[in-house]
């Protein structure tokens, strides 16, 4: 049993996150079929040569243009000439609406606000006559501002306002939150490889990709516009160094475009929404895969299945409580009931994991580079969770607190780290991520790492106290018990303030740890804003308001961004954020793959509920990844007969069509391993103690008899067992003893049968693990042990993010 503990800060304030595309190439980890997947659907396209600048050996890939949402593509080109400067040999990227066949006017692209003052940026278009002088454009075919400067104009869809009245105005994006990369130079060898972010309308409505339909009720195409630029300006002068460089949507400029057509999927599930609504909530680990399925679910049904995010704990308590309105959690940790209590059954329905995701630029010979290999051991991570690095409190002009004044700026500077990451030596101390974005909930997936830390004997006497190898210590905030391997959050118990000065007879502001590195709304934003490049850190002075406050700090340029954090596997994957390696209980620095995912399956054992798996990062060896996590769908029998049959079809799905990997709606998301064989059968006769629900009386002391694999259940205070014929029983109604016909003993968990001859990894995987089949209907005694711990004088946080619809992922609707 765990003692759950609640959150410490002393609250999150809302601050301006920074958008902007990070350059990343695929992380190298990808498995072969969520490649293969994307390589299906992957366009190609050449330059052409242009009246200034060749662009004819040009070839541009974007490697994903179907079954889009609100995620991250590949983009790579090869052909162009090495940008030797900061002003030529580019490209710019962007994404735009648009019926036209041939692809979208300039007018409906979202481009032009990016932050910093990178070339080729900006709405405005100039006529000849200035070194920005385009001789293609023309006054009146472009309106002008109010200070009598010519710009391009842009035009949401329809519906959602009228066009802009500026080159800087900020009505449907800014600097902010556009997804447009102004500058994006080519390598060396006149080639690239980064990440864009695409939006659908759930993130752009202005775009209203995914949700515009044509007649025939198809979707309307999205764009993604790529515009070469050389070594010339519009009006064909040679660029200098000094140079103000024009806009690419400047005509001349535009007229070079590369456009791809981009299919993306609908942003609603076509879902009658007439239906009434059946209540699914839990874990952010579910949270991808089940909205992949609620459009599927919803055909064959009477009801729209909803999905509420929130902490595995709130879920379990809505299942043993009688919730009506969540009558399936999704969890990690088993469903205990009291004594007594109504039973539940357990189906494992999903298998991911934790990902240490990275986007992160670092400085070497000839210009950035993105980091594509990160290895991190648990010290390492106890170090950053603990806010042990100055940096990770202070902004690098500032006074590094006397306690920390001994350990390395940030970890960039840390002689453990670098020993692992040797190619990262030399790099400044202000150029690395500052901390890690975690997310503000109680989870199962934040007690899994901190029981993957503390099973580390280096890790777990580094929180202690005692110091590393070169000398660095804990932060002492985090001493005197302050973390355990029931910790189900990650706290921040410093919140020294700082005090900065603002300069020009403004002032002084003061901030903590918290603004340095806030805490994330859930996972799925940690992934994109460390894809974005910004989390959001807010140290900087904002002298429009009396007395002056901390403001966010403006979004690097994409050569320039650093971030990582702890997020669920399908974020990391959507958005193409790279893998840290970590070491598993073999010493072996191991990502997350399919392979590596269902490996540790098979070493799980199973947690206080027989046949539901437990993570135990100290078992995980043989290739096995450390932080995976199989997430199980539980559900009380004590429901209306109808209820009882809607969930029995979500984990039907599950065990069937569902595992089925693919970016479509109904598909298994990537960042998902399929279920092995054993555990789709798991899910099944789940399904079926589900379907039948409550036992009767006279069920409830005998045992029943049926064809097909050994169930094993355990009611509250009774147990019933499968006997060696292949018999099944049902649950206990009320805590009496249940007795079994097997000869055997009665109370062991039956196993399913599995092949080891089997060529399946799955199925091998299971052969390995035993194929344990879960008590399906339990009722051991559990005790919730209730604490709060106080910290920092720290109080505690509201409640977890909730997701109606699942609205966060793209999809309105249950």
């Amino acid at each position: 049993m765990r003692r759950r503990t609640t959150r410490v800060t002393a609250g999150v304030g809302c601050l301006l996150s920074a958008l902007v595309l990070a350059v990343l190439p695929l992380p190298r980890g990808a498995d072969r079929a969520q490649a293969a997947t994307a390589e299906s659907s992957a366009v190609t396209e050449s330059g052409t040569k242009g009246a200034y600048d060749d662009f004819s050996n040009l070839k541009v890939t974007v490697h994903q243009t179907k079954d889009l949402t609100g995620q991250a593509v590949r983009v790579t080109w090869t052909g162009g000439d090495p940008s030797e400067n900061g002003y030529s040999n580019f490209l710019s990227i962007m994404q735009c609406w648009g019926d036209d066949a041939s692809g979208p006017d300039r007018t409906q692209c979202e481009y032009g606000l990016a932050s910093g003052a990178q070339p080729g940026n900006g709405r405005y278009v100039y006529q000849g006559g200035s070194s920005v002088g385009d001789p293609l454009e023309s006054g009146s075919a472009t309106p002008v501002d109010r200070n009598g400067t010519h710009y391009a104009p842009f035009r949401p869809v329809e519906g959602q306002g009228d066009a802009t009245t500026s080159g800087t105005d900020i009505t449907y994006f800014n600097d902010g939150d556009t997804n447009a990369v102004a500058f994006l130079p080519n390598d060396g060898a006149g080639g690239g490889d980064t990440s864009f972010e695409l939006k659908s309308a759930v993130e752009q409505p202005a775009l209203g990709c995914g949700a515009r339909t044509t007649s025939a009720g198809r979707i309307q195409p999205c764009w993604l516009v790529v515009v070469p630029r050389g070594t010339h300006n519009a009006g064909g002068s040679a660029y200098q160094s000094g140079d103000v460089v024009s806009s690419s949507l400047s005509r001349t400029n535009w007229n070079q475009r590369i456009v791809f057509r981009l299919g993306f999927a609908p942003v609603t599930d076509n879902c009658d929404p007439d239906k009434p609504e059946r209540g699914i909530m839990g874990s952010e680990l579910a949270t991808d895969v089940i909205t992949s399925w609620q459009s599927t679910l919803c055909k064959t049904g009477t009801y729209r299945f909803t999905y509420t995010q929130s902490g595995e704990q709130q879920a379990r308590d809505a299942v043993t409580s009688g919730d009506s309105l969540a009558g399936l959690a999704m969890t990690v940790d088993p469903v205990e009931p009291a004594d007594g209590a109504p039973q539940v059954v357990h189906a494992p329905i999903a298998v991911t994991g934790l990902t240490i995701g990275f986007a992160w630029m670092y400085d070497a010979t000839g210009g950035s580079r993105p980091l594509t290999e990160l290895k991190l051991n648990q010290r390492l991570l106890a170090k950053v969770l603990t806010q042990s690095y100055p940096y990770s409190l202070v902004k690098p002009a500032d006074k590094v607190p006397d306690y920390l004044a001994d350990n390395p700026q940030s970890i960039v500077k840390d002689p453990e780290f670098l020993r692992l990451n040797p190619d990262l030596a030399g790099q400044a101390a202000a150029n690395t991520p500052l901390g890690l974005a975690v997310t503000v909930d109680n989870t199962d997936s934040a007690n899994l790492v901190w029981k993957y830390i503390l099973a580390n004997t280096d890790a777990r006497e580094f929180i202690a106290g005692k110091a590393d190898p070169w000398g660095m210590k804990v932060n002492s905030s985090y001493e005197n018990g302050v973390i355990s391997d029931s910790l189900d959050f990650f706290p921040k118990t410093d919140l020294t303030p700082t005090t900065t000065s603002c300069g020009g007879g403004y002032p002084d502001i003061t901030y903590n740890g918290l603004d340095v590195v806030p805490y994330m709304n859930d996972m799925h934003d940690a992934a994109l804003k460390v894809r974005r490049g910004s989390i959001g850190t807010a140290y900087n002075c904002d002298i429009s308001v009396t007395p002056p406050k901390p403001t966010a700090v403006d979004r690097p340029i994409p050569t320039q961004q650093r971030q990582f954090g702890i997020v669920d596997n399908a974020s990391a994957t959507r958005y193409l954020l790279g893998a840290a390696a970590l070491p598993n209980a073999d010493g072996d620095y191991v990502k997350p793959t399919d392979d590596s995912l269902l490996k540790a399956v098979a070493e799980m054992p199973d947690s206080d509920v027989a046949g539901v798996k437990a993570p135990d990062p100290a078992r995980m060896k043989d290739g096995a990844y450390p932080l995976t996590a199989v997430v199980y769908a539980a559900a009380s029998l004590d429901q209306a007969k109808d209820a009882r049959l809607d969930y029995a079809k979500v984990m039907r799905y599950a065990a069937g069509d569902g595992q089925t990997q693919g970016t479509a709606k109904g598909q298994l998301p990537y960042g998902y391993a399929p279920l092995p064989t054993a555990l789709r059968t798991q899910a099944k006769q789940a399904a079926d103690l589900l379907e039948k629900g409550l036992p009767d009386a006279d069920e409830s002391t005998g045992s029943t008899s049926g064809g097909g694999d050994d169930v094993s259940g355990t009611g509250s205070g009774g147990s019933a067992a499968g006997g060696a014929d292949g018999g099944t029983t049902g649950a206990t109604g009320t805590g009496s003893t249940g007795t079994s016909s097997a000869g055997a003993d009665a109370s062991a968990t039956a196993r399913p049968s599995a092949d080891p001859t089997e060529t399946d990894p799955a199925k091998q995987n299971v052969a390995q693990s035993g194929g344990y089949t879960p008590a399906e209907v339990l009722g051991l005694v559990r005790w919730v042990l209730l604490g709060v711990l106080v910290a920092g004088g720290a109080a505690a946080l509201a409640g977890p993010v909730m997701l109606r619809f699942s609205t966060r992922k793209g999809a309105a609707g249950g």
